[in-house]
């Protein structure tokens, strides 16, 4: 089994700018100073920790989660934040048929899980968000998914499927969702790591790394369409 990459962002990445209020506030529990920071297992013990504690995300399995990282083109705060990719079709369907040829999404297995969704966040970007920005990013990506967690993606009535009418309706429920969450979880530690930015984060563990692996492809198959 081959084990999944990583990416490693270390000081180069700073310059040789330093800022006020560099240093991380020692209270925070972002992990030993010794070893760089895994922002793909932090994260995803956070998504194990909220599938745990609202009743709205009961049905995730972290284990067929895979967190990965990609790097922001540019240093601007706006634009992908982060991104979650279904490893299935619609209705948890393993093909789909287009034109006269069906077709598979390339699979990911990670200790022999099956991957049923990719978590994405685009870094430094999303690190340098501000706490309550970083949280509705997380509950929004995580709500995308299908709520049987099937490998599709959450599907709301009408033209706007993903985000219903407005995303700005959508994002103040996300903050509602988050804000239930921090308030009740019994390991409030976990989100730590994102009360800090960037640099911060670098600045105590020398570096941050994550899991990376490419978009998965539609592959071709000449098998009969199986509906799952």
């Amino acid at each position: 089994m081959v084990p999944v990459p990583l990416v490693t962002f270390d000081r180069h990445e700073l310059g040789g700018s330093r800022k006020i209020g560099f240093d991380s506030p020692p209270w925070l529990q972002t992990g030993s100073p010794d070893c760089s920071f895994d922002f793909s297992g932090r994260m995803l013990e956070l998504i194990s920790d909220i599938s745990q504690t609202c009743p709205e995300f009961f049905k995730l399995d972290p284990n067929k989660i895979l967190v990965t990282i990609t790097r922001a083109r540019n240093i601007r705060l706006h634009g992908l934040q982060a991104r979650v990719t279904p490893m299935r079709f619609e209705g948890g369907n393993i093909q789909c048929k287009r034109g006269n040829r069906n077709y598979e999404v390339q699979q990911y297995y990670v200790d022999g899980r099956e991957i049923y969704y990719l978590v994405t966040f685009c870094l430094p970007r999303f690190q340098d968000q501000t706490l309550e920005n970083k949280l509705v990013t997380v509950f929004h990506e995580l709500y995308h998914i299908s709520p049987e967690f099937n490998g599709d993606l959450r599907r709301h009535q009408g033209r706007c499927a993903w985000h219903t009418h407005s995303k700005k309706s959508y994002d103040v429920q996300m903050l509602h969702m988050a804000r239930e969450y921090v308030s009740t979880t019994r390991k409030p530690y976990l989100h730590d790591f994102l009360r800090v930015d960037f640099a911060q984060l670098i600045h105590k563990h020398g570096g941050i790394h994550g899991s990376v692996v490419p978009l998965p492809r539609l592959v071709p198959t000449s098998r009969a369409a199986k509906v799952s």
